[in-house]
């Protein structure tokens, strides 16, 4: 199997062919390493060689044969190192697969790699004083967005169908946007959830079904829908205009298919979204302190020292006054759907980061403001990690200079049938499928 006619096609359509006997996992396998080898100088998205051998998996799962890859935030993997993304933390090794590990293993994923990210996981942007800079395949001088960076260079430059994204403040939809690709954040109870990066709406969904046992069929019509749209940020911080009228635009494209559209929007407090999100971030830096291998302070990144100081002093009352900011968003969010199915917001507040714009060894941040700082420009997907509820971002515009923009679709708790019906009407009425970075394999 030649890399181009690998790229060709998404996770679906390589089950297909591998259905057929037109190609074997091991062609596919093969190209997708030659995949990874062509693209990765341009965009340093892996953590460090593909693996001399993929992780064991279930030949008879439902993705049997796909490959993949898991971010260096976990899933851990039995075996498999891990750093966080920082240079302090040396010699971690998992010594058991987590819970979606062992799924992605039964679903038959064929993991070959581990991705990039920001120290931590806390930055939109996946650069780091570890591994560096994570480019964007569409421009090597923007930020493939962050947390989940490094999986969304390597998907959006064809070099995996399909890789392992994770979400606490917008870390799989933000890279979504900035790489133009489709990234689903489901249903969680906690501030973060996991899934993976797609070029296609039907691999998000084949994808979602493998690893929770829920069938969505995406070409089934969801019916007419109240819709609210709004482009207006909660925090007041300014949007651009570029971004603004692509989410505009999809709000008249779904009038069009036959939904009812309004604007509206859940009444939030952002000050409440980032006193919930500091619970979160304490929570990373919780974990650091009571794990095994501890880092080396000296080599952390100045936010990351900050949390851990900020950790040790974590009090009763912090933890009660994030615990009730995130009641109250979540209450606000459930309000909002009492009266309606959907609501349309833009991805990211801007188009994609150039890099060194976020700051992360910057030691003269608290928690509150590192949150805020990132906020400035994403601040339309925390609240919903905050309230729980699942939200899709679709690769459905882009600026002149071919920079792609997201838009952002929210569903009511355990709504993620309805997010992927309306995601693959939006991507039969505005495709996307034609559009290619230039760094693409060939």
């Amino acid at each position: 199997m030649e890399v181009g006619e690998y790229s060709a096609v998404d996770a679906v359509g390589l089950i297909e062919l591998l259905a057929t006997g037109e190609v074997s996992v091991a062609e596919v396998e093969s190209a997708a390493r030659r995949a990874i080898g062509q693209v990765n100088p341009d965009l340093n998205a892996i953590t460090g060689p593909v693996f001399e051998n993929a992780l064991h998996s279930d030949p008879g799962g439902r993705l049997a044969g796909v490959p993949f890859a898991i971010k260096d935030s976990g899933p851990f993997a039995r075996g498999v190192p891990f750093t966080l993304g920082s240079r302090g933390i040396r010699g971690a090794v998992a010594q058991a697969d987590t819970a979606l590990m062992a799924r992605f293993r039964e679903a038959g994923l064929v993991t070959i790699a581990q991705t990039t990210q920001p120290e931590l996981g806390l930055s939109f942007s996946t650069e780091s004083v570890a591994y560096g800079q994570t480019r964007n395949p569409w421009a090597l001088d923007r930020s493939a967005g962050g947390s989940s960076g490094g999986a969304a260079a390597l998907v959006a430059a064809g070099a995996l169908p399909l890789a392992h994204a994770s979400d606490a403040a917008g870390s799989i939809r933000v890279p979504a946007s900035h790489c133009g690709l489709v990234g689903l954040k489901p249903t969680s109870a906690t501030l973060t959830a996991e899934l993976g990066l797609s070029r296609t709406v039907r691999d998000t969904a084949a994808l979602f079904s493998a690893v929770t046992g829920v069938a969505i069929d995406e070409r089934r019509d969801p019916g007419s829908l109240r819709v609210g749209v709004t482009t207006v940020a909660w925090s007041g911080v300014d949007v651009d205009a570029r971004v603004a009228a692509v989410a505009t635009s999809m709000g008249k494209e779904l009038e069009w298919i036959g939904h009812r559209v309004a604007a509206a929007s859940p009444k939030l407090s952002a000050s409440d979204v980032v006193t919930a999100q500091m619970a979160a971030a304490w929570q990373a830096g919780r974990a650091m302190l009571a794990a095994p291998v501890q880092p080396d302070r000296s080599l952390l990144e100045g936010v990351s020292r900050t949390l851990l100081n900020e950790a040790l002093l974590l009090s009763e009352t912090d933890v009660a006054e994030a615990s009730a900011a995130r009641a109250r968003v979540t209450r606000a969010v459930d309000s909002y759907f009492e009266s309606h199915d959907l609501l349309v917001t833009p991805t990211f507040g801007q188009l994609p980061l150039r890099h060194g714009v976020l700051d992360y060894n910057n030691p003269d941040y608290s928690v509150r403001e590192w949150i805020e700082r990132i906020l400035e420009f994403g601040p339309f997907t925390a609240p919903f990690n905050v309230s729980g509820h699942p939200a899709i971002s679709l690769p459905l515009g882009e600026s002149a200079e071919g920079l792609p923009i997201g838009v952002q679709l929210v569903a009511a708790h355990g709504g993620e049938q309805l997010l992927v019906r309306v995601a693959a009407q939006l991507e039969q009425s505005s495709p996307w499928k034609n559009r290619e970075p230039s760094v693409f394999a060939h």
